[in-house]
């Protein structure tokens, strides 16, 4: 029974008060800013008549994220995280009370869309970074992968149900109200950074120095000259872009299935993710963070190749839940990895960099999708795909030794602030 118990999401992270806080808060927040990742769309669509314009959108942000991200990065390691945090979630929500205002005054301008995204998008680059640059400051380093666990199940969850209720809730209420329910959601996780205690870098002398292209070519060099470092973001890289096959979502049904079965793909993977997160106790507490890394990345590449050679929504369905239990895995192992493996003083460059890569893997991976889709068709794509993606997991733990023997280790010299506030 004891053991059965342990295999369901592990809770202990939520008895740290701040952590708690900003977990919950964190539920309200990625709601609304669903709310907002709909209508976006749909509004520009509506504006233009275009789905090249939709596009763009997506392009718009892509840059300005990437470059937040790493300067962000930057300003966790030199600035006070919680300072940090609070003007950048402060800046989400006015960026959403922009969105509406423009909605308000019926503008019906595709270039303001544009560059309020693109602002927005920036802003949620340097966020995230920091944000997960603070959750090593607050709960103990062995809570740190169910810590990741929950976070990453909240996100997933509301990639679910926020369209669901975004869906529901515009012919009703329409795009302004959504916007401004956004940016009051976004309070929540204001009032839960508010509560957090002042987080400055540890030593005086880092706090000194200036955030600069020279702080950032620092944390590149740390990831370079670190074999574990490089290969956990090599190791991600590879899964996002040659074994996420959503580019493909579209061509597959209407070759296979019913065009309005395409939600269904969508949501799947989320969905995989959350059935993992609520039995993360599973997996949080295994040590060994290389194998893990390289395990799940070689069950999604599995799972992606048994999808593309599925001949029913059932088992194509089954095929992409196992998909996003593993790359949920891969996410709490990786990110565990990076808030270690390095000194506090450099835990935000590095997590800057994994937000790129996140960021970036994807839009590699549409575009190998589309091309080699184009040409080879669906099935040879997506399971050649979810193959290479396993042979680059094999490759990986093969060839690189200290990645296969990284172990989780608690580090004692950086205490958290678990025990100072509640």
């Amino acid at each position: 029974m004891v053991h059965g118990k342990r295999m369901l999401v592990d809770v202990r992270p939520l008895r740290v008060g701040a952590f708690r806080r900003l977990w919950v808060g964190g539920i309200v927040t990625s709601l609304g800013a669903q709310l907002t990742a709909v209508v976006v769309p749909l509004q520009i669509y509506g504006f233009s008549g275009s789905s090249a314009c939709v596009g763009l959108a997506a392009l718009v942000g892509l840059a300005p994220m990437a470059a937040a991200a790493l300067w962000g990065g930057v300003l966790a390691d030199l600035r006070d995280r919680r300072r940090v945090l609070l003007v950048t979630t402060i800046g989400i929500g006015g960026t959403s009370l922009l969105l509406w205002a423009q909605a308000w005054a019926n503008l019906r301008s595709v270039g303001v869309l544009l560059v309020v995204v693109g602002v927005q998008q920036a802003l949620f680059g340097a966020n995230s970074t920091v944000s997960r640059a603070v959750t090593p400051r607050l709960v103990r380093p062995e809570l740190l992968p169910a810590a990741n666990a929950l976070q990453s199940t909240v996100l997933l969850s509301a990639g679910i149900v926020g369209p669901v209720l975004a869906s529901g809730l515009l012919p009703v209420v329409g795009t302004g109200t959504l916007y401004l329910a956004d940016a009051v959601a976004v309070c929540a996780t204001v009032w839960a950074v508010w509560r957090l205690p002042a987080l400055p870098p540890y030593g005086d002398g880092e706090r000194r120095r200036t955030a600069g292209l020279r702080q950032i070519a620092e944390g590149v060099r740390v990831v370079t000259c670190r074999q574990v470092l490089l290969v956990v973001y090599v190791a991600d890289f590879a899964a996002l872009s040659l074994g996420l096959p959503t580019a493909l979502f579209p061509q597959l049904v209407a070759e296979s299935f019913r065009p309005s079965d395409i939600g269904v793909l969508y949501a799947a993977v989320s969905a995989g993710g959350v059935l993992a997160g609520l039995f993360s106790g599973a997996f949080t507490r295994i040590g060994r963070h290389g194998v893990a890394v390289a395990v799940s990345v070689g069950m999604w590449g599995t799972a992606v190749a048994g999808f593309g050679l599925a001949r029913s929504l059932v088992s194509a369905v089954a095929w992409l839940l196992l998909a996003g239990g593993a790359l949920l895995a891969l996410g709490v192992f990786r990110k565990t990895v990076l808030q270690t493996a390095v000194p506090d003083g450099m835990r935000g460059r590095l997590q800057g960099i994994d937000t790129v890569v996140a960021v970036g893997g994807p839009r590699v991976g549409d575009l190998l999708h589309g091309t080699v889709g184009a040409a080879l068709g669906v099935t040879w794509t997506v399971t050649g795909g979810g193959v290479l993606t396993v042979v680059a997991a094999v490759v990986l733990l093969l060839v690189f030794p200290r990645f296969r023997r990284h172990r989780f280790t608690v580090d004692g010299n950086e205490p958290s602030l678990s025990r100072k506030v509640g």
